[in-house]
């Protein structure tokens, strides 16, 4: 748990509802900020650039040896796709999930002391705080993220849903005082 100074003096607020519909950009925010925040998103993030130089060296030396040319341009295509993933990925990605995003519609969030519920067309969940016990937040949104090594479970609140906008500052002080911000 995270607990500032101001923590103490700030009410928390009871329950926090949302009204959104997730979008595609939203998800790629998310992912961007997974990996950003966790090793193995870290490790992506340098990964693919390198085995992309490789491959672009690679293909540069297969073409400059004389060797076969569409062996060279392969390693080149997998230069571009790798550098470009850390770039293009998040969207590409967030973009996967689109019919379902589609099919669930408007989604009806209720942040309260116990969790998080979330309702759907298609869905109801329930998270626990101990399912996803960390979060991040960003201009947009607040992201809760799993514990495992890859934060594969995320949940994403976007701050356009609060109603009223005043209360972005109530869905923070409800996570900070259940969740540890990474």
């Amino acid at each position: 748990m995270n607990m500032d100074s101001d923590d103490a003096t700030r009410p928390v607020a009871e329950t926090v509802e949302l009204a959104y519909r997730i979008t595609t950009t939203d998800l790629a925010e998310a992912v961007r900020l997974r990996d950003s925040r966790t090793a193995a998103g870290r490790r992506r993030r340098w990964m693919f650039p390198v085995i992309g130089l490789l491959s672009l060296l690679i293909g540069v030396s297969a073409i400059a040896r004389d060797e076969s040319a569409a062996r060279g341009a392969g390693f080149l295509a997998a230069a571009v796709v790798l550098c470009g993933f850390p770039l293009f990925g998040p969207r590409i990605q967030a973009r996967a999930f689109r019919g379902l995003l589609e099919k669930a519609g408007e989604c009806r969030t209720a942040v309260d002391g116990s969790g998080v519920v979330v309702k759907t067309a298609t869905t109801e969940a329930r998270i626990s705080w101990a399912a996803q016990p960390t979060y991040a937040e960003t201009d947009g949104a607040f992201v809760m993220f799993s514990d495992d090594k890859g934060a594969v479970a995320m949940t994403v609140l976007p701050k356009r849903g609060l109603r009223p906008p005043a209360d972005v500052d109530g869905l923070r002080a409800l996570l900070d005082a259940n969740l540890r911000r990474i």
